[in-house]
Parts: C-alpha cells; structure tokens; sequence
C-alpha cells in the first residue's frame, strides 16, 4: 500500500518556494510514497520530479478555469488557464487524463467548480472529487459535505496537502494500492483510505512567497 498525496505545489508554482529535492527528502522522511505534483498552470515542475523522484509522481496541474479551478492528472501537454471549464476538461480528457475538483466546498473558495451555473453541463467530464483538503479552514463540514457529495454521484474520493510549504506535505493522503497506469490508478483510488490534519495556515505565507520569489528572481538579474 501507498500513502499518495495527490495535490501539492512546488517552486514552479507562482505561490511556492518549496524545491523539489526538498520534497522528496520530506516524502521519505514520512512515509510518504507517491505525489501528484499540481503546480499552478503548469506541469514543468511535475514532468522533473517524474524524472528524479525515486517514487511515483503522477504529473498532475492545478489550472484556474473562467469557473474556478481543475486537477487535470496523468498529464503529457500543459493545459492553458482562462479558459472554459468545459473546454479545460476537454483537453485534460484528450490526453487521457483524469479530472478532478479540488477543494469543492470550501466557504473561502467563492469560485467553485460546484457552485457554477454550468455545473451539470460538467459532471460527465469529472472523476475525483477532493474530499479532504488539509488546507481547508472548515474541515469538518467542507469534508462531509464533499465525501457525501461523491459517494452519491459515484465520484471517486481523493486526498491532499495542498501543500505550498514543505512542512505540509503529506498532511492529508490516501492510502490505496500500488497502479501502473490510470485505469489501475481509478481501481486502486477506489480502493483508497483517507488521512489527514488540518493545517494550520500562517495569514502571511501568501503574501510572503511572491515577495520571497521576486527577490530571488532580483538577486539572479531576472
């Protein structure tokens, strides 16, 4: 059995200063054995560490559709933002991927997926539902509202961090089966056990990662 976070952020997320090898160190330390790496609007960072990681890493992208944001996993082309929601689950679909709905309930997240006016339109595109989010301020309800959610639309249930800082990753995770490929991934998720903590978000760390990433960025002439 695996414990896999599936959405956590690294340094090519616009949000995050976490490096990649730091994450692997972190995962091994943990017990952590498997990532989706959902870097914002991009899947660079996720494409290096499949290279690197001594672990399974499923290449995965958090994209911020017109309606809010998508999971696309198991993906081989980056998907652009700002577009439709249905035309962002069209070309995750395309290359084979899964679509997923992160953080679907969360009351601090106005723009959900779930809340949208073309909500119906997408269920047919949609596979996973997030049911625990340890970055989520109101786990309880968020979390039973979203696992009652997926288990009566016959959505799969996932797991994650969310993790923009290292000490997050691996706070919520799925334990589930070993899978080769994504119709293996589907049977083993389905098979899943959820764990997780809230994590306790410091008000700062969003305001203090782009400052920290322009510096940086200054201090290497860019």
């Amino acid at each position: 059995m695996l414990k896999f976070d599936l959405h956590m952020h690294t340094a090519y997320s616009r949000d995050c200063t976490t490096s990649l090898k730091s994450i692997i160190r972190r995962c091994q330390q943990i017990g952590i054995g498997g990532v989706a790496i959902t870097d914002h609007d991009t899947i660079a960072g996720a494409l290096e560490m499949k290279r690197i990681a001594p672990f399974p890493v499923i290449v995965g992208e958090e994209i911020r559709s017109r309606k809010g944001e998508i999971l696309g996993f198991f993906l081989t082309e980056e998907v652009p933002r700002h577009l439709s929601p249905e035309e962002t689950m069209t070309r995750i679909k395309a290359q084979g991927g899964l679509v997923g709905i992160p953080h679907p309930f969360d009351r601090l997240r106005p723009h959900s997926i779930i809340r949208s006016d073309v909500w119906e339109k997408l269920m047919p595109y949609v596979d996973i539902i997030e049911v625990f989010n340890a970055r989520v301020m109101f786990p309880s309800a968020d979390r039973d509202t979203a696992r009652y959610f997926a288990q009566s639309n016959g959505f799969l249930a996932s797991a994650s961090s969310d993790a923009h800082t290292l000490g997050e990753v691996g706070r919520a995770y799925v334990e589930m089966p070993e899978f080769n490929d994504v119709a293996e991934f589907k049977a083993a998720l389905a098979q899943g056990k959820i764990f997780g903590q809230k994590t306790m978000i410091n008000p700062l760390v969003p305001l203090s990662t782009p400052i920290r990433k322009l510096f940086s960025r200054l201090r290497q002439g860019r």
